[in-house]
């Protein structure tokens, strides 16, 4: 079966297939754009702006979005217009990250520009997606880095990496986890257990059993004492205490003790959490303002959530109302202005209202 590559950069695994299922916790950027209601009768169908007809489909990323029809795959723009059109066929395909996708032909990773060109021929074990200008690719046994002009430029050398992020990318070495710069030099004393990307200034680090954080410096800035620690995002990071997750801020202070079962990050004021089986919404002083009543729930992104209620997907604002009612079988969050929906067994895309 043809699938995806995911275009989510996660510490150490170079490279991603994307399943056809959602995952309620699945986060999205966030924005204080108001949205105006669509009343309750307009229909699916009336919605789509790009027809239901794909297969599978990701969200849109620099202006396109993978999807797939029967056996082909295509890169469509906004209007659903073929946007790139791959010099060769692949077996596997992911979204443009700095202008460049990863695919696949046979046992080998390579790279495409948004011209449909070959820009890096396929002869990777595995491969990350670009960040910083940079990307993790994998020879024999080991990781190095090559540039957006395909050249090595951090010598295979490494057990594991992440991509780079705000200057620096987590690499392992033997047992142990590091930071390097964009030169390959380990820019820390200290090595680590465990560890993640940069994000807003920090990263979240493993020493025994215990999470905590360091600063660009190096420095333990968060002392570790979580059980699980993910990154920064809108100057909170969720942190797990035994089965509970709950906020901290810069300092470590939690800001909202650990308590729920599940939680994502903060993103413009809001995290969807969850609440004994069910999702809903609260904003940074841990208060739920919008009530754990949905059976599935999606991020905010561009000021809609898309959210499940009685077995449709639809989306709503910031404060609750409903701003698409719900209709879908599936639905995503906003990206570029536009959202995945499946209907009829099919994905399309609506613009955002």
């Amino acid at each position: 079966m043809l699938r995806f590559i995911v275009g989510v950069s996660v510490a150490f695994a170079l490279t991603y297939v994307l399943p056809q299922t959602r995952f309620a916790f699945l986060g999205a950027s966030l924005s204080a754009n108001s949205v105006r209601s669509v009343v309750a009768q307009n229909t699916s169908a009336s919605l789509l702006t790009i027809p239901n007809q794909f297969d599978s489909a990701t969200d849109f990323i620099e202006g396109i979005a993978l999807v797939q029809l029967g056996e082909e795959f295509r890169y469509i723009d906004r209007s659903g217009k073929i946007a790139v059109q791959p010099a060769a066929n692949f077996d596997l395909y992911a979204p443009f990250s700095e202008g460049f996708a990863i695919v696949r032909a046979g046992d080998r990773y390579g790279y495409i520009n948004q011209k449909g060109a070959i820009a890096v021929s396929p002869k990777f074990i595995s491969a990350g997606r670009f960040q910083n200008g940079l990307a993790p690719i994998r020879f024999n046994t080991n990781v190095g880095f090559i540039n957006l002009q395909g050249k090595l430029v951090i010598q295979p050398q490494f057990l594991a990496a992440s991509s780079f992020s705000e200057g620096l990318a987590a690499v392992k070495t033997e047992q142990k986890y590091q930071y390097i710069d964009p030169t390959g030099k380990a820019i820390f004393e200290q090595d680590f257990d465990d560890a993640l990307s940069f994000s807003e200034g920090f990263a979240a680090v493993r020493v025994g059993k215990q999470w905590g954080y360091i600063d660009k410096s190096g420095r333990l800035a968060i002392t570790p004492q979580f059980d699980g620690a993910f990154n920064f995002s809108d100057s909170m990071a969720r942190i797990r205490v035994g089965k509970q997750w709950g906020y901290i801020d810069k300092t470590g202070t939690a800001i909202i003790q650990p308590k729920f079962n599940f939680a994502s990050d903060f993103s413009d004021g809001m995290a969807l959490v969850e609440v004994g089986q069910l999702w809903g919404y609260i904003d940074k002083t841990g208060k739920l303002v919008i009530p754990a009543k949905y059976s599935y729930a999606g991020s905010f992104s561009d000021g809609l959530a898309p959210v499940k209620y009685d077995d449709k997907w639809g989306y709503i604002n910031k404060v609750g109302q409903i701003a698409i009612a719900p209709q879908f079988e599936d639905a995503g969050s906003f990206s570029d202005g536009m959202a995945k929906v499946r209907v009829g067994g099919k994905w399309g895309y609506i613009e955002k209202p």
